[in-house]
């Protein structure tokens, strides 16, 4: 591979906004491969800043690392992932984004009414969940998380 084809780690947070030590814990937990130098310094090839762009998202999303982890594993290592690589993870998490989507949306919606925790401390709960007839679903929000 050409040599324009790789970063330094410097750059590569100096790109992303995430610090060295952060993409160093990333590297440990194997979510970053770099390749080694001669001088053992490490080299990440220009993709991984779209690798690292898609923990950020993910995390920003809620996803746990290792979530992000099993999808980035679906990755070439060594090379560039095209866009069919990318697709098929896109693919692979557009159901659970889409449940993200509809939990933020209920939430949105319900949490300046009841949200059937039980506290009935809005009078707007003795409305919709009188004596904490939501409780018999389960504990937690049920009026947000059912």
């Amino acid at each position: 591979m050409p040599q324009a084809s790789f970063i330094t780690i410097g750059q590569l947070s100096k790109r992303t906004g995430v610090a060295v030590s952060a993409l160093r814990f990333y590297e440990e937990k194997g979510l970053l491969h770099p390749l080694r130098s001669g001088g053992n310094q490490r080299r990440f090839l220009r993709s991984d800043i779209r690798r690292v762009s898609f923990i950020l998202i993910a995390q920003k999303l809620g996803l746990g690392l290792a979530e992000i982890e099993e999808q980035l594993a679906k990755l070439p290592e060594g090379r560039n992932p095209t866009l069919a690589d990318w697709q098929k993870i896109s693919r692979a998490m557009r159901d659970q984004i889409d449940d993200k989507i509809r939990l933020l949306n209920r939430t949105r919606n319900q949490l300046d009414q009841c949200i059937g925790c039980g506290c009935l401390s809005l009078q707007k709960c003795q409305l919709y969940n009188k004596d904490d007839q939501l409780g018999l679903k389960g504990p937690g929000p049920r009026a947000v998380l059912d």
